[in-house]
């Protein structure tokens, strides 16, 4: 699965880089602007670590906040799509989630990602490392498909398990094969709450913009919410 995760972000990586920041209004009219309402406008002095950044947008604005950030993803293009855009602003580096971080304990302030952990099956270990590198009161604050949405694409029918999902999407004339992990929202929020005390869930609501462009999915998501947001903390020692 960690493989065919990487290779299908490899080829998404370009796409990612070059249209997703400008087209994709799920993205910049939906999750994004919910997102960055949980962080602070100012985070200078902060070290935070962009997990799962793909193609930098989240590195790009933390840096521009003031923030010392280290961004991370599995795959190869998706690192080089973020050093393209932030530079030496940023450290960027290739790091799968699933595995111990190579980062000393109490580093962070805060931890975002965006969209990645549902790539992820079991979310313990990542969740464990994600605890012990970040400070007594750091934030952890990430986005997941919401388990509405990922049901209506499940084969078993099972809202109760975690399934494998294979999805499609038409990119530039090709379909490419998306696989990623669906699971019932009490999984989302009990292990998440195994090591982080949950103080927020966010179902973000599509903007206005978004509205103007698009109409009829804006309708789809008022009714039907696409992505959930979890900001948590950690409130225990390491």
């Amino acid at each position: 699965m960690k493989v065919r995760v990487k290779d299908t972000f490899n080829l998404l990586a370009h796409i990612y880089e070059h249209k997703v920041d400008t087209t994709s209004l799920y993205n910049n009219e939906y999750e994004r602007p919910s997102m960055l309402k949980q962080l602070p406008d100012d985070l200078t002095d902060k070290k935070v670590l962009d997990a799962g950044c793909a193609a930098g947008w989240y590195t790009d604005q933390l840096v521009k906040r003031g923030a010392n950030v280290v961004a991370t993803d599995i795959s190869p293009e998706m690192v080089a799509a973020t050093k393209r855009r932030v530079g030496l602003k940023a450290e960027v580096v290739c790091l799968d989630l699933e595995t111990v971080m190579p980062f000393e304990d109490n580093t962070f302030d805060i931890i975002v990602s965006s969209l990645t952990l549902h790539y992820v099956k079991e979310w313990s270990q990542t969740f464990r490392e994600f605890r012990r590198i970040l400070k007594r009161k750091g934030v952890l604050l990430f986005s997941v498909h919401h388990p509405f949405m990922d049901i209506k694409m499940s084969q078993n029918k099972d809202y109760f398990s975690t399934e494998l999902i294979i999805d499609t999407w038409k990119k530039e004339g090709r379909e490419i094969e998306v696989p990623f992990y669906r699971r019932p929202i009490h999984s989302i929020l009990n292990e998440t709450m195994r090591h982080f005390t949950i103080e927020n869930v966010i179902e973000p609501q599509p903007t206005t913009n978004f509205k103007l462009q698009a109409r009829e999915n804006y309708e789809k998501l008022m009714k039907n919410p696409h992505f959930l947001i979890i900001r948590a903390i950690n409130k225990g020692g390491n």
